[in-house]
């Protein structure tokens, strides 16, 4: 899996803040790609493409955390 960009939250599920460039720059990433496509007109294309965006940022999120996702009380 090699270096982790994100750290898994201690309180709930899921990814919290990155913890490395990496992470840094797919979070930029994904907010520039959401602006753009509010460029767009609106409609199911536009709407669709903002899903996917949305997806695909979350399975690389989950793909290069540091831990499994799983709910969190905090131990």
């Amino acid at each position: 899996m090699g270096k982790p960009w994100f750290r898994t939250k201690k309180y709930g599920y899921g990814a919290g803040l990155p913890c490395s460039w990496e992470g840094w720059v797919a979070t930029a990433a994904f907010l520039a790609a959401l602006i753009g496509l509010s460029a767009l007109p609106e409609g199911w294309p536009t709407i669709a493409l903002v899903i996917g965006v949305a997806i695909t940022f979350v399975i690389v999120a989950r793909w290069k955390s540091d831990q499994p996702w799983a709910w969190r009380w905090g131990k």
